[in-house]
């Protein structure tokens, strides 16, 4: 085996308009592309520095640079999953040692990962967090999309933007709160939000306040996202969740989500598959762990301003498998 080499870079990707969600508001996203070759075969993984888990481009290349010897000595990805902490960082590499290996050995990944060939999947799009009229009008512009997710921010106002939005479509619905509920809210939301159709709701407490879903009705499914990242943090979120969010960029790639995803089914957990705001890149691992999944929110190039080319092919919210020019 030739030795490899690893290099890594930030990209900035517009989006498409504002997004916002209970947190910031953001016009672009900021990505990180690790590329690792063997001779004239790379490959490549996305990653998405995210601030709210102590992450900046700036760390996150620099954690990736610090594996260049191990890579250069022949590191796998079951040894980088030893010597990194889940993370954006280490989803990079972990990708692209998959993309890498799947080019070397001129077979597509989910063959090298044991899984059947991936099949066509219908994501959620998410409307930003506005106003109730404005999330009514951005719900009313995609009526014509079967699944829709809205960020809330907390306060009387979120049951406000539900049900502008379920005036506007009659797409089944997740709300994700990103933490910004607290007792008042989890006392009259689930039930109020059930009468709505509201399918799923994510994170409705602060990481770490996850106590405060055990023992209360569930009229509406609960779904960890901050409180989930990988497997270990998964056994104590049994019986205060419903189901966990799936992203890459918290289980520290593609290896760990494929187990995460096993390890959640078998706790009796339903599974989400999501992303942060990002290209193509990012979304195509993502695609083998939401294959079967029961919800599925892949949309982050749908809101960007331009992605990839080659990217990820959408109809609308139908996405087809990545080209394997892109990965995999």
């Amino acid at each position: 085996m030739a030795q490899r080499s690893l290099t890594a870079g930030a990209e900035a990707w517009p989006i498409r308009g504002v997004f916002r969600i209970s947190r910031d508001a953001r016009t672009e996203v900021r990505t990180v592309v690790c590329r690792i070759a063997e001779g004239d075969v790379v490959g490549q993984g996305e990653c998405v520095p995210y601030a709210r888990y102590g992450e900046s481009v700036d760390s996150v290349c620099a954690a990736i640079a610090e594996q260049a010897d191990a890579i250069a000595g022949g590191l796998g990805r079951e040894e980088l999953r030893r010597r990194m902490k889940a993370g954006a960082a280490r989803n990079a590499i972990d990708c692209a040692l998959w993309d890498l290996e799947a080019k070397l050995a001129g077979r597509p990944v989910h063959e090298l990962a044991g899984l059947p060939a991936p099949q066509p999947l219908i994501t959620a799009f998410t409307l930003s967090l506005d106003d109730p009229a404005a999330m009514g009008e951005q719900a009313a512009a995609n009526r014509h999309r079967p699944l829709l997710k809205l960020k809330l921010g907390g306060g009387t106002a979120d049951l406000d933007r539900v049900a502008a939005v379920r005036a506007a479509t009659d797409a089944t619905l997740i709300v994700d709160a990103n933490e910004a509920w607290g007792p008042d809210e989890l006392a009259v939301m689930p039930a109020a939000l059930a009468r709505l159709g509201v399918s799923l709701i994510e994170q409705p407490l602060p990481a770490g306040k996850d106590a405060g879903l055990a023992g209360i009705p569930h009229p509406v499914a609960f779904c960890a996202d901050e409180s989930c990242h990988d497997r270990s943090g998964l056994e104590a979120l049994v019986g205060r969740y419903d189901a966990v969010n799936i992203k890459l960029d918290k289980t520290g790639g593609l290896t760990e989500a494929l187990d995460l995803r096993q390890a959640a089914r078998e706790a009796g957990l339903k599974v989400m598959v999501g992303c942060m705001l990002a290209t193509s890149l990012a979304m195509a691992p993502a695609v083998l762990v939401a294959q079967g999944a029961d919800f599925v929110d892949l949309d982050g190039p749908l809101l960007l301003a331009r992605d990839r080319d080659p990217g990820i092919q959408f109809d609308d919210s139908r996405m087809m498998p990545p080209p394997a020019a892109l990965w995999g």
